[in-house]
């Protein structure tokens, strides 16, 4: 389990934008994270609520981490976070808002890559329901 410290080394996105807590490798192409709802977190609205945009980014940076932990990010100090660009939402689904104290654990999968660009899907889970899910199109700069 990678836990905070060790996430930013896998991901370029700097407090208050960072969306994942913890990070479990489970393969070369797939990985599970979480994330704790704050009342700090950027995307929290004044209902105490999560936007849809704060679980389209948590899976985005899942991805992202998943991707620098392949690159060996946390091997070298020196290494940077490859740095991935959404290049389109697809098929997102979002069931219910996220509520402040709830943890959310999100699964991705990587899936077709051709060049920099690699499609992925994300479920996001709060206990064993089912609160969004779609596929992101990403672009990873060289």
């Amino acid at each position: 389990m990678i836990r905070s410290k060790d996430i930013l080394r896998l991901i370029p996105q700097r407090k208050p934008f960072v969306m994942i807590d913890t990070l479990r490798v489970l393969s070369d192409t797939s990985a599970e994270s979480t994330l704790l709802v704050r009342p700090s977190n950027y995307f929290l609205l004044p209902d105490d609520t999560l936007s849809e945009t704060a679980l389209v980014e948590h899976v985005a940076q899942t991805c992202s981490a998943l991707m620098g932990y392949r690159q060996g990010a946390l091997l070298s100090e020196d290494a940077e976070a490859p740095v991935g660009l959404i290049g389109e939402v697809k098929h997102f689904e979002s069931h219910r808002r996220v509520r402040r104290g709830e943890k959310v654990r999100t699964q991705v999968a990587f899936g077709f890559s051709f060049g920099n660009v690699t499609v992925a899907t994300g479920e996001c889970r709060v206990g064993d329901e089912l609160v969004a899910s779609g596929q992101l199109k990403i672009f990873m700069q060289s």
